[in-house]
């Protein structure tokens, strides 16, 4: 469905943020028969939603929240309508038609586009394919999940986009150079189990592609990928793994057997990045550029290149202690990458938040044969801690907060060591998001140096 279908329909946007607000202002355009927003919170009262996007849209909430979807021909969600919600069964049972302002976007534009997914690693992948693409003279225009929602992109001829499992869920159309990073449960309260999820990450490989790259060392990924071909029956070029065409050894960043350039060009810790540095380079080698003979275009393009904040982000302090700032870790896997990351220094790592019921398990495996502090946090810090509190190297504290937790981190952690914030648990119920639990983060660090 692209947005010139819903001429003359009823149409209902469910979700009145950034991306319902762009869904309506892009559909108005197209002269739909109605056009209505829809808040099924609780607070939709203190919505904002007047001026012009209220006369685009007339905002129906509360009681009239159900009816206005129930009645519509089509119902554009927004990805943050979890796709467990109690509606989304009923709207199909009814044959409404259920689609997102991504898939919109996508079915106009998909032959542009480079759209990268995975549980960890597309925001620095996509962002590291866009700048790597614009350095060897090819201008692209780079969001997606980043926040600007893609009905609010400019024109391109090229696209680099970032997509979250509940963009990805939408589309029925795949992006022409579909990437998968990684993949391993997240996000399960709003997909409704691990199968849902992968099924729903993995929905960008499946509408054929013309090229698909992934990480091959991700073994869940290449069980889960199977017998996938792009449209020309070609199977997903595999990156980063030890027979990979791109893969780092000694050092060293190949082609083949070609050296490229010295690992140390790229200054992002952890081996997860060198991963995603060789998924980078083969979408660029499948897109038809010369890698080996633009080395030198790309070697310079890697070593300016800036990490994203909040990932593994380094907090200089006069006590030789580092710490870092990783809190966009929001599962035991992205936790453990981090660890990987400063596994050669004194590390206290703070881990916990809003405990979805994750399965710590993989976390415990992987502490199990390594040294290290680990400084629980609410609300899911004391289940981990339970869970990891045997193990012979690890030592373990509770902390009341964060703030509690950083002034724990600087009585246990050596000078030369590493304050790691990568608390495996999304932000939301103590902080009002990622970026307030960095702020706080942060000003710990600056008010116990004092």
């Amino acid at each position: 469905m692209r947005l010139e279908d819903l001429r003359g329909r009823s149409v209902a946007v469910w979700g009145t943020g950034r991306e319902g607000r762009a869904a309506v202002t892009a559909i108005a355009k197209h002269e739909p028969a109605r056009l209505i927003a829809v808040d099924d919170s609780a607070n939709y009262l203190s919505t904002p939603w007047e001026d012009e996007i209220a006369a685009l849209a007339p905002l129906a909430g509360g009681e009239h929240a159900q009816a206005a979807l129930y009645t519509a021909d089509v119902v554009v969600r927004s990805p943050g309508v979890p796709l467990t919600h109690p509606y989304l069964q009923e709207l199909r049972s009814r044959g409404v038609t259920v689609t997102g302002g991504s898939a919109l976007w996508m079915a106009a534009n998909a032959a542009k586009t480079v759209g990268v997914t995975g549980s960890k690693g597309k925001s620095t992948t996509s962002s590291l394919i866009s700048h790597l693409l614009a350095a060897v003279g090819k201008p692209n225009a780079y969001g997606g999940n980043i926040g600007i929602p893609l009905l609010d992109m400019p024109e391109s001829d090229l696209y680099v986009l970032e997509l979250s499992s509940y963009q990805c869920a939408d589309l029925t159309e795949s992006p022409r150079v579909a990437v998968v990073t990684s993949l391993f449960p997240e996000h399960l309260d709003s997909h409704g189990s691990e199968q849902n999820y992968y099924r729903d990450k993995l929905n960008i490989l499946r509408y054929g592609p013309e090229l698909i790259v992934v990480n091959a060392e991700d073994d869940r990924l290449r069980g889960e990928i199977r017998g996938v071909v792009d449209r020309n029956g070609f199977p997903p070029v595999p990156a980063a793994a030890e027979d990979s065409r791109f893969r780092v050894e000694d050092g060293t960043v190949f082609c083949s057997d070609e050296p490229l350039f010295s690992r140390s060009a790229l200054g992002l810790k952890g081996r997860h990045n060198e991963r995603n540095l060789c998924v980078a380079l083969a979408v660029l080698d499948g897109m038809g550029v010369d890698v080996v003979g633009l080395r030198d275009d790309l070697e310079a393009a890697v070593r300016s290149f800036r990490g994203l904040p909040h990932r593994l982000a380094e907090i200089s302090d006069p006590s030789g202690v580092t710490f870092v700032d990783d809190t966009l870790s929001t599962s035991p896997y992205s936790a453990i990458h981090a660890i990987e990351a400063y596994e050669d220094r004194p590390l206290t790592v703070l881990v916990g938040g809003t405990d979805r019921g994750l399965d710590y398990a993989p976390l415990r495996s992987f502490l199990e044969s390594r040294t290290l502090t680990v400084i629980g946090l609410p609300d899911s810090g004391g289940r981990i801690i339970s869970e990891i509190s045997d193990l012979s190297g690890v030592s373990t504290h509770l902390a009341e907060d964060l703030i509690d937790a950083v002034r724990i981190a600087r009585e246990v952690t050596p000078s030369g060591g590493v304050v790691l914030l990568s608390p495996a648990a999304p932000s939301y119920g103590r902080f009002r998001n990622f970026e307030h639990r960095s702020e706080v983060f942060a000003q710990a660090v600056s008010d116990t140096a004092k």
